[in-house]
């Protein structure tokens, strides 16, 4: 098991940014038997989510919030150190988009950029990762962009990905400063065992494309799909999720000898309503100290914690120190929690592109 106590650095600063397509659950008629489309909104929680169009891609939603939170912190460009991309849908196979949002976003040569391949455990592994870097303090402000366009690899005929996942991006500011509150600590695992329940088969370099790759299947009712197209297994991802996510958070806290009463939000991946509500009952935790996104945005990958703190804690994370534990689970199979303080950060409306 790995735990990291990660010293000198704070989040500053979380934005935010949807595409302007918003598409309904319940306009999906063709993937639902009767009665069907409100049997998934009552099960998922997932009433509607943002659809990325053709043209726009996961760095775009990021590039955008990280313009917005670069100027709502007056930041200078020229002083931002690092930044680290999350996502299972970059630009290219190469070159990594991370050197390209550096560019687009004017900052300077001198920046530190990265690219991390995760899904649903995304942004906290990139938070621990960008933290390290900035734990010694030669670099003093970093940004972490989170973002996925996972629709465009959901089968439209596929019930059991295509009304479940959203579109989304989001940017995190990170500073260097040397106080003894300014701690966050992290707990880590994955089983590579189980990497066939969530994946995409064909079109990297272990299968590489061929006609067979675009040929739809029908695996069965309201599931048809080609071997580019995302499969889920949801038994599978269900079963993984509610006995990791909890032993997650439990070993978090026991390691670190945190009060788990008396952290203020638990903010989890937004698999399913389901799901979650599994693992926030299997914690004995309040109602009240779970928020969820799913209703309005899905499940949006990597994006889901920071959209959900945004979307449903703005006003008191501008307003409040508050004290949260995040956990991230799913793709890889991978997990991982970490627990953190946020003090009255800039944290503007959500940027609809």
């Amino acid at each position: 098991m790995s735990f990291l106590n990660i010293s000198n650095v704070k989040i500053t600063g979380i934005s935010t940014c949807i595409p302007s397509l918003i598409e309904e659950v319940n306009s999906l008629s063709h993937l639902f038997s009767r009665g069907g489309a409100d049997n998934f909104i009552q099960t998922t929680g997932v009433e509607r989510r943002g659809k990325a169009g053709k043209n726009v891609c996961a760095s775009d939603l990021c590039f955008k919030a990280a313009e917005k939170l670069i100027e709502d912190l007056s930041w200078d460009k020229g002083d931002i150190d690092c930044l680290v991309f999350v996502s299972q849908t970059p630009d290219y196979k190469l070159p990594a988009t991370s050197v390209i949002l550096q560019d687009r976003l004017g900052l300077s040569t001198n920046c530190y950029t990265l690219d991390i391949s995760s899904g649903c455990s995304g942004w906290v592994d990139a938070l621990s990762v960008i933290s390290s870097l900035m734990s010694h303090g030669s670099m003093k402000k970093g940004l972490l962009l989170a973002g996925d366009t996972l629709l465009k690899f959901c089968s439209p005929t596929d019930k059991s990905t295509y009304p479940l996942f959203g579109d989304a991006g989001s940017a995190t500011a990170i500073e260097f400063e040397q106080k003894e509150e300014n701690r966050i600590h992290f707990s880590f695992n994955s089983d590579g065992e189980g990497y066939k329940v969530i994946m995409i088969e064909d079109g990297g370099y272990r299968n590489p494309v061929t006609e067979e790759s675009f040929k739809k299947e029908v695996i069965s009712e309201g599931i048809e799909r080609s071997k580019l197209d995302l499969v889920l297994e949801g038994m599978d991802v269900f079963s993984f999720g509610i006995s990791k996510a909890p032993q997650s958070v439990k070993d978090l806290t026991t390691h670190f000898g945190i009060d788990i009463g008396s952290v203020d939000y638990f903010t989890f991946h937004q698999a399913n309503r389901f799901m979650n509500e599994k693992i926030r009952k299997k914690l004995k935790l309040p109602e009240e100290k779970v928020p969820y996104s799913l209703k309005n945005f899905g499940n949006t990958s990597c994006t889901t914690i920071p959209l959900t703190l945004v979307s449903q804690l703005q006003s008191e994370l501008k307003e409040k120190e508050l004290s949260h534990i995040a956990c991230g689970f799913g793709v890889g199979l991978s997990w991982g929690s970490c627990y953190f303080r946020t003090d009255h950060i800039v944290c503007p409306d959500i940027i609809v592109y």
